[in-house]
């Protein structure tokens, strides 16, 4: 699948929307990836996996991990198509952790997945477990990289189904705040 197929998935979702949002970063943006427009349809969503995985060699994966939320959906899917285990981090103490008995080996070896990236924070807390746990990383699959490309995560095999350069801004210069356009907070988080 290419970028623009990505694209026109989101887009016949209903998952591109436009207006003043306040992102997890922190940052403020004109448009809004809604993922969970594609994750409601099982059918979108496994196309989009089969897509991303076709990206690897997937043929020693032991185990795919995502960052909760969108990356838990993720993984569980992918993890489905390729017969392996899927595990995911999630906050505890405000730094993402295996929680509920999941535990990476040593020379395990995993497929890291997350939905949307804007600055890389999820998934390089992510990777952190991962190397702590002294698991070797095969490779880094997300959905849409929001960075347009800029965001980095260090030298692994990293690739986005669809790569978007869009807008952010500081929340202190955010030409939509100076307009008074009513900030949304998307998602399970609230503002």
């Amino acid at each position: 699948m290419t970028s623009e197929q990505i694209e026109k998935i989101f887009l016949d979702a209903g998952a591109l929307l436009t207006g003043h949002f306040l992102l997890s970063s922190g940052l403020h943006s004109d448009k809004y990836l809604e993922k969970f427009r594609i994750f409601e349809r099982p059918d979108l969503h496994e196309k989009i996996i089969t897509a991303l995985l076709a990206k690897f060699d997937t043929s020693q994966v032991e185990t795919v991990i995502g960052p909760a939320l969108g990356g838990v959906i993720m993984a569980s899917e992918a993890g489905r198509q390729l017969g392996v285990r899927a595990v995911y981090s999630e906050k505890e103490g405000g730094k993402l952790t295996l929680r509920r008995g999941f535990k990476l080996e040593k020379g395990e070896k995993v497929l890291i997945v997350d939905d949307i990236v804007t600055t890389g924070g999820s998934v390089k807390e992510t990777v952190a477990i991962a190397e702590d746990a002294g698991a070797e990383i095969i490779g880094i699959g997300v959905l849409a990289d929001r960075s347009g490309g800029k965001v980095a995560l260090g030298n692994y095999n990293y690739q986005a189904l669809m790569n978007v350069d869009l807008k952010v801004y500081e929340p202190d210069s955010c030409p939509l705040c100076s307009s008074k356009i009513e900030l949304v907070k998307p998602g399970s988080r609230k503002l």
